[in-house]
């Protein structure tokens, strides 16, 4: 039995018992309470109430313009419907950069206002200040390096990142510094499969990859993409275990032709 399906919670802890131990680590994204439930309920270790929400849920084009409160929405709903699984909540972009004393005040607010279990939190050696007083509450924070898709003006692409030595080296640097500071794990996006096992393999804490390779400590992906709900992403690392958008738009044709045709409601489905 998978060490993760013997408890009856996921907590920081359990996760690093299972980086010690070798067991991988699932998760996934959720935004609302009824696909949080399924998760919960078919054994996944970590919901990430991402700022992707942004994105799926909201149309936007990037994650930038979510906001706390939409996002403290968003993880109430999902904490609802979680009894085992560790919810960690993106804090959205403009809420911690910068201000350390307002990073606390919004990592806060996420964990009293939704009940969540941790925040995370894009960046490395420039947010530490903001990352140290988070830590100072009590609040645990799951770190994100590599592609951060709340920097994307300044890099300009989403494409892979730390390829050249520089930059992978400051990655590496990162790592350490989140990982001393107290993160009790780093999300890797989009860099080397290479650089992502090196890193693995360099600190204590679990490592998340997406895009990261088959070295890390764990995988995360959007639901809304490994369910085909939304087709018009298709990166590399996205395996797409369901197409749902098919599914669910057969099923509407279907019923707007019962309805028009009058099939819809029978004499058994009247009262």
């Amino acid at each position: 039995m998978y060490l993760s399906g013997s408890v009856p919670k996921i907590t920081t802890h359990v996760l690093q018992e299972m980086k010690l131990k070798g067991e991988k680590i699932a998760m996934l994204t959720a935004y609302d309470y009824s696909m949080a439930k399924i998760l919960d309920e078919s054994g996944i270790d970590v919901i990430l109430v991402g700022d992707s929400a942004s994105n799926v849920m909201a149309g936007h084009k990037t994650t930038l313009p979510i906001t706390l409160n939409e996002m403290i929405y968003h993880a109430s709903s999902v904490m609802r419907a979680v009894t085992r699984s560790l919810v960690v909540v993106d804090m959205p972009f403009g809420t911690y950069q910068g201000n350390s004393k307002e990073a606390l005040q919004s990592a806060i607010r996420i964990m009293k206002e939704s009940g969540a279990n941790a925040v995370k939190i894009e960046g490395g050696e420039e947010i530490k200040e903001s990352v140290d007083r988070i830590l100072s509450a009590g609040i645990p924070i799951l770190a994100h390096l590599g592609l951060t898709p709340q920097s994307i003006n300044k890099f300009g692409t989403y494409g892979v990142r730390a390829k050249d030595e520089r930059e992978a080296d400051k990655l590496r640097q990162d790592a350490k510094i989140l990982e001393d500071a107290g993160c009790f794990g780093i999300v890797l996006e989009k860099i080397p499969s290479k650089l992502a096992a090196e890193v693995t393999q360099m600190v204590r804490i679990p490592t998340i990859g997406i895009g990261a390779g088959n070295q890390v400590d764990g995988q995360v992906l959007v639901l809304h993409d490994m369910l085909g709900i939304n087709q018009s992403f298709s990166p590399r690392f996205l395996r797409r275990y369901h197409n749902l958008y098919n599914e669910i738009h057969d099923s509407v044709v279907h019923y707007i032709g019962d309805v028009k045709s009058k099939n819809f409601p029978s004499d058994s489905e009247q009262y």
